[in-house]
């Protein structure tokens, strides 16, 4: 007796009676009636008499089933479209293979599992804090949490400064980015702090304190966004900004300290170039004035000079014509000249015959002690 047949007779399988009594109501006494199980053949032709009805019938049965395929076909291929958005790039994998990167727009790619798309945002900036951590990273309450391990840097004098900053970037380029690194955070940072080392190394600490700044973080982007198109990490710094920048605490009173000594020295060098600005032109003037007082005198005693040699020249060659009238000329000149300073009576020869000489005594001692 086959398998089919054993169940139709409500008899086991395994050519024993059925569990439970052999046929009894269970709690019965057995004298309830046995129930025969359905017909499994009127199950079969049940099922396939709904499904004829389901579609149509014999004659037309195929037509609405045609009809109802091309339908899920047609939304199985619809399902291929989609949409980028304004902020977003689309990356196509084919089979899990990165395969193109779609702008924004209404695009079309092969429906599941074939093609699938992702959209990753692609405007959004995002940040990442090397040095510190901010309050709601470190666990704190307020305040700022410092990494020693990565701000402690060497600068290139020889001297340690705490600096803290932070990187700002945007996805460039979403195919490399989702593919080619695997924790983007984690590579800006390390190629971040890579350059800040560097740059920092060459340079000491006065200049990274004050007025290197800005410098500084434009060339670290530099740096940083070089090492990343290495990587080809799909990423673009936008911006380095500098947080702080301190020697270490261990230290920092003493750098203080060094800090007001240098503006004693910078304050002293300054009062004295100010004295020196102001001493030095002025004594550059009196000389200016000494060279040009000494060319005046030397062009006054030189026209003089050339004066009197014309002078003589011309008195020579009139006492050449006439020795007699030019000694008395001569002569009288000089008397004139001697005796227009002195006191003095002139008595005529002819006249002045019986006049006693006076020598005024008092005069001249009056005269002599007013001069």
């Amino acid at each position: 007796m086959s398998f089919k047949d054993k169940i139709l007779k409500n008899q086991s399988p395994w050519g024993s009676t059925p569990p439970g009594g052999g046929g009894r109501s269970p709690g019965g006494n057995g004298s309830g009636s046995r129930q025969d199980p359905p017909n499994l053949d009127d199950i079969i032709k049940n099922f396939q008499k709904t499904i004829s009805k389901f579609s149509g019938g014999k004659s037309g049965g195929s037509k609405p089933i045609m009809i109802g395929l091309l339908i899920i076909l047609g939304l199985y291929v619809a399902s291929g479209l989609y949409r980028v958005l304004p902020d977003e790039q689309g990356v196509v994998l084919r089979f899990g293979k990165f395969v193109n990167t779609t702008q924004p727009g209404l695009h079309y790619h092969l429906p599941m599992p074939v093609e699938r798309v992702l959209t990753p945002k692609v405007t959004k900036v995002n940040r990442v804090d090397v040095g510190f951590r901010p309050a709601s990273d470190s666990g704190r309450s307020s305040g700022v949490g410092n990494v020693p391990e990565e701000s402690l840097m060497l600068t290139g004098d020889e001297n340690i400064v705490d600096i803290n900053y932070s990187v700002f970037w945007v996805i460039k380029d979403a195919g490399k980015f989702l593919f080619n690194i695997q924790s983007p955070v984690e590579t800006v940072k390390a190629t971040s702090e890579t350059a800040m080392r560097e740059v920092i190394a060459k340079n000491n600490i006065q200049t990274i304190l004050t007025e290197g700044r800005a410098n500084i973080e434009l060339e670290v982007q530099d740096i940083t966004q070089q090492i990343l198109d290495e990587y080809q990490s799909g990423i673009q710094i936008t911006q380095v900004q500098t947080q702080q920048a301190d020697p270490p605490e261990q230290v920092i009173d003493a750098f203080r300290d060094v800090q007001a000594a240098r503006a004693d020295r910078e304050r002293s060098k300054n009062e004295a170039e100010g004295y020196a600005n102001d001493v030095i032109p002025r004594a550059r003037g009196e000389a200016e004035q000494v060279l040009q007082q000494a060319e005046a005198y030397k062009k006054e005693v030189v026209a003089k000079a050339e004066g009197e040699a014309s002078r003589f020249s011309a008195i020579y060659n009139e006492y050449r014509n006439a020795k007699q009238v030019t000694q008395e000329r001569m002569y009288l000149e000089t008397m004139e000249k001697v005796l227009a300073d002195i006191d003095k009576v002139i008595i005529d020869k002819e006249s002045g015959s019986g006049v006693v000489p006076y020598l005024p005594l008092p005069e001249l001692k009056k005269s002599g002690s007013t001069n």
